[in-house]
């Protein structure tokens, strides 16, 4: 139970993650009531990956953080099992 929750909550914020940058094709989305929320919660994760350049003026680091978004997920998932398999 526990695993699915936190792979949902995983699942859930990298689509967030998604949506946030997909909106940058969309000026006026970030305006929006929708925007503001989004760009509260995925703005302060994708910040860590400003140290990424971007190439031929396209920002990589949204993909880069949701690599680390992943492999994060599935260190947590491999563990919780580790976890709850040794109970």
């Amino acid at each position: 139970m526990l695993i699915t929750v936190v792979g949902w909550a995983f699942d859930l914020y990298t689509f967030a993650l998604f949506i946030y940058v997909m909106m940058s094709w969309f000026p006026t989305a970030y305006s929006s009531s929708f925007g503001q929320f989004l760009t509260r919660i995925c703005e302060p994760y994708l910040r860590l990956f400003d140290f990424v350049p971007p190439i031929g003026g396209i920002s990589f680091s949204p993909m880069v953080a949701i690599i680390v978004l992943g492999v994060m997920q599935y260190g947590i998932n491999g563990l919780l099992v580790t976890l709850f398999t040794a109970l």
